[in-house]
């Protein structure tokens, strides 16, 4: 379950942050996923919210905000570029899961829509990170 050590390394990570910046509260964490990293959001949502209960008065009634950011690929071929979501309709139900669990396998079973070149860069929407954080000194 990578969305619950995803949750832990996200809140982690904010709260390290907040120590470096002197804040003495979070109140709104903004998180970005990638589409490509295929993360459970239900999942990851009750994730952080465990964690949040079991943490100290730093993240408090912490709002959090989770923006998905669609992915883009493009060929390094044709330079065509296009979008996860219309790929993902083509895939298999294995090589979903596949992606899901090791987002790298994309350039296994993915090829340029144009020109069918296996050589293409993920360029947008890939990972998870923290865009901003917000609190009270």
């Amino acid at each position: 379950m990578h969305e619950w050590a995803l949750a832990e390394s996200v809140l982690t990570a904010a709260v390290e942050t907040a120590e470096k910046e002197k804040l003495k509260k979070i109140t709104e964490i903004k998180i970005s996923i990638g589409e490509l990293q295929q993360i459970e959001q239900d999942l990851f949502e009750f994730a952080l919210n465990e964690i949040i209960k079991q943490q100290d008065k730093m993240l408090k009634n912490v709002k959090i905000i989770i923006e998905t950011e669609e992915s883009v690929l493009k060929c390094k071929n044709c330079g065509h570029t296009w979008k996860f979501k219309d790929m993902q309709k083509k895939l298999k139900e294995n090589e979903a899961e596949a992606i899901h669990f090791i987002p790298e396998v994309a350039f296994v079973h993915t090829r340029c829509p144009r020109c069918n070149s296996p050589d293409f860069e993920i360029t947008i929407g890939r990972g998870v990170s923290i865009t901003s954080i917000k609190g009270e000194k």
